[in-house]
């Protein structure tokens, strides 16, 4: 396997502090939405998430990521 560029994030290391507790934070946003208002929020939340992460390298990387998982 080849290394890494240092500017490609390593997207399979979980990072997130209390992952179980997020998920269910963000799973309680949806509650009682349609799918529509759902898709609004996903809208929102990734563009907010974008917007913290700022990288154009990272989040080209996430993005194909997400797409090689879908």
């Amino acid at each position: 396997m080849e290394p890494r560029p240092s500017c490609v994030p390593d997207l399979g290391t979980l990072k997130l502090e209390e992952a179980d507790a997020f998920y269910s934070d963000l799973a309680a946003l949806h509650d009682g939405l349609d799918a529509e208002q759902s898709l609004a929020l996903n809208s929102r939340l990734i563009l907010l998430l974008a917007n913290q992460v700022g990288d154009k390298v990272v989040l080209r990387a996430i993005l194909e990521a997400a797409a090689r998982l879908a």
